[in-house]
């Protein structure tokens, strides 16, 4: 009785981790966007082009699958999960196609969001963001039956693509650039390891690798923005 009671408050503080986790991370996605996307008419934003509402309406369908995933498990409605899978790795590929087509155009612009990047440099950032983000959800769908290290790369997943909306969080009192994008995203990995350190008493591996592919991309993608095989090829795909 106590092995099957204690078994049952690890499962539910399990769940719970991973709900507060999809919260967590789609209050960041809202807070970050709010401005240009959700709330752009309060804020009297620009329009949009046509291009970049499919990429929100597509984003923002991943962020919900996302969410009504861990809240599927955690309600107990695993078969229900389970048939929305196919969906979701459709809608991932979406999420890749869409958001290679907006980050080429708009560095067709030639206008860089962060001030003295030239847009070329500034391509491998969401470049590497989607090259990423594809490698862990092939591994979460590719390890779906492996529970502990699926649900770890679907979330590792999400935490790959949250320095775009934070890099969009202005109004934190912090200096622009990737030093603080990249480094408050990472934070959510910290997270991830101090709940399994907690409740393992060591990391997952699906944590380890997942985590370290994503912190090691960030520098890597800075130390190649700038050197003439990375613009050559910029340059190409963008004329």
């Amino acid at each position: 009785m106590a092995v099957s009671t204690a078994a049952l408050a690890t499962a539910r503080r399990t769940r719970r981790f991973y709900v507060g986790m999809a919260i967590a991370i789609t209050i960041t996605v809202f807070a970050g966007f709010s401005r240009s996307y959700f709330l752009k008419s309060w804020y009297g934003t620009p329009e949009l082009s046509g291009l970049l509402h499919i990429h929100g309406l597509v984003f923002t369908a991943w962020v919900l699958f996302f969410l009504s995933q861990a809240v599927l498990v955690a309600t107990g409605r695993t078969y229900l999960h389970r048939r929305m899978g196919i969906a979701g790795a459709v809608l991932a590929g979406l999420v890749v196609i869409v958001g290679t087509a907006v980050a080429i155009t708009r560095v067709k612009t030639g206008v860089s969001p962060i001030p003295g990047v030239p847009a070329l440099s500034f391509l491998a950032i969401p470049l590497f963001d989607m090259v990423v983000f594809a490698i862990l959800v092939s591994a979460a769908i590719y390890f779906r039956r492996r529970l502990e290290a699926h649900k770890r790369l679907m979330t590792l997943s999400m935490i790959s693509l949250l320095a775009a909306p934070i890099a969009r969080m202005t109004f934190l009192p912090l200096p622009p650039g990737p030093p603080t994008f990249f480094g408050l995203s990472d934070l959510f990995i910290v997270v991830l390891l101090v709940y399994d350190l907690s409740t393992r008493g060591k990391v997952h591996p699906a944590t380890i690798w997942g985590g370290l592919l994503i912190v090691a991309s960030q520098p890597l993608r800075l130390m190649i923005s700038g050197t003439q095989p990375w613009l050559a090829f910029a340059s190409w795909l963008t004329s």
